[in-house]
């Protein structure tokens, strides 16, 4: 296992080329249990048919955990869309079709979306009140089983030279409302500082897919209070004040 190429260092792990296989080593504190419910995750929805990296392997190097997958030679998508700004309505066109495909998928093992998210609303810093409001929104939120990424970004798409894209980092995925996944993009682009592009998203997704944009609203401060729990330090604070706008029924 060659481990000289790197091409992604992220929080709790290194990623790197060897050949035609991506090793991803995790940090020797990360979760055993967190590494091999991504590679279950990830080998759960290979089954769905839609492009993803195949999984090859899950083993230690030097006592840490790692995941070995098939390369996916390409571009990210926000790479192009940094790239080419001039095509931004066209990319996002792209990124939309590729979202609404995959919610169409069923992946019955995944853990379900709600009970992921009521769990981390009860670890929020967030007052018992505030708490139980966000609790009560979300299992008043009708009940679906559709294939949902919960990192659904343009960094998480490679387009091949071909044309033809593939999803990846599947750590977070689950089955349930597809709305909250699309809530869970908007936040990611508006933590970017791209609150146009964030819009621009919504208004394309909630058009493409005949939603109402009321609806993907409902799923925000939800969504927003169940990511702040494992999030950067500079997030959190964006993210409870979310989770604190809501216009209680």
């Amino acid at each position: 296992m060659n481990l000289e190429q790197v091409i992604a260092v992220r929080p709790g792990k290194t990623i790197y080329r060897d050949g035609d296989r991506m090793i991803k080593v995790f940090d020797k504190d990360y979760s055993k249990a967190d590494v091999l419910n991504e590679a279950l995750n990830q080998a759960r929805v290979e089954a769905s048919g839609l492009n993803i990296p195949g999984i090859l392997e899950v083993t230690t190097v030097d006592g840490k955990w790692a995941i070995v997958t098939e390369f996916i030679e390409g571009e990210t998508l926000a790479s192009l869309m940094e790239k080419n700004p001039d095509k931004l309505d066209e990319y996002l066109d792209m990124f939309v079709s590729l979202q609404m495909e995959m919610h169409t998928k069923k992946v019955p093992l995944l853990n379900k979306l709600k009970d992921k998210m009521n769990s981390k609303i009860s670890a929020t810093t967030l007052d018992a009140t505030t708490r139980y409001e966000l609790h009560t929104r979300l299992e008043g939120m009708p009940k679906h089983n559709k294939l949902c990424h919960g990192d659904f970004d343009p960094s998480n798409i490679i387009i091949k030279a071909d044309g033809t894209a593939y999803i990846i980092d599947w750590a977070h995925a689950t089955q349930g409302n597809a709305s909250a996944d699309v809530a869970r993009t908007y936040l990611l682009f508006t933590l970017a500082d791209k609150k146009d592009i964030a819009e621009k998203y919504l208004n394309l997704f909630c058009k493409k897919s005949d939603t109402a944009k009321q609806y993907i609203q409902k799923w925000m401060p939800i969504v927003a209070a169940s990511q702040s729990v494992k999030c950067r330090e500079n997030e959190r604070e964006v993210l409870l004040s979310w989770a604190n706008v809501v216009d209680y029924e």
